[in-house]
């Protein structure tokens, strides 16, 4: 009998992600954290509020298991893929990008948030993953 293939281990965190963990843990904004292959590993607690449940009962998810976690529209309803939202933009475009949308978490209640990714890059310019803040709030909510 033939035993089958372990699926491959996580790649372990690096120390910018460590680091933007600890940060992000240490904020009221909130904020999560995907790695260099594109899984979310952390939701801080503020973050929790807007997604509907804590990362403890999320746990970390891929892409399109986030996807159905926290579903994003554009303002006007026109659904947005993962590919053209901020995060997604950081992640594979390796580029900051910010919008305006619509999330509705696991609670179903549906918010306008804005959201800011960008990408996260060590010193020799080795993507370790992508930071996304974002806060509820309208466009002409913005305090200048």
């Amino acid at each position: 009998m033939v035993d089958a293939p372990s699926p491959p281990s996580p790649t372990p965190p690096s120390l910018p992600l460590i680091l933007a963990r600890e940060l992000a843990s240490n904020l009221a904004t909130p904020m999560f954290l995907l790695n260099q292959d594109g899984v979310l590993v952390y939701f801080n607690d503020a973050a929790e509020k807007i997604i509907g449940k804590p990362f403890a009962e999320v746990g970390p998810v891929n892409a399109m298991e986030f996807s159905a976690i926290f579903r994003l529209t554009q303002l006007d309803g026109t659904p947005v893929s993962r590919g053209a939202s901020p995060t997604g933009i950081a992640f594979l475009e390796r580029r900051p990008s910010h919008q305006a949308l619509l999330a509705t978490g696991l609670d179903g209640v549906r918010r306008t948030v804005q959201a800011t990714a960008y990408p996260l890059f060590g010193a020799s310019d080795e993507l370790h993953g992508v930071v996304t803040v974002f806060w509820e709030g309208a466009p002409d909510d913005e305090v200048e």
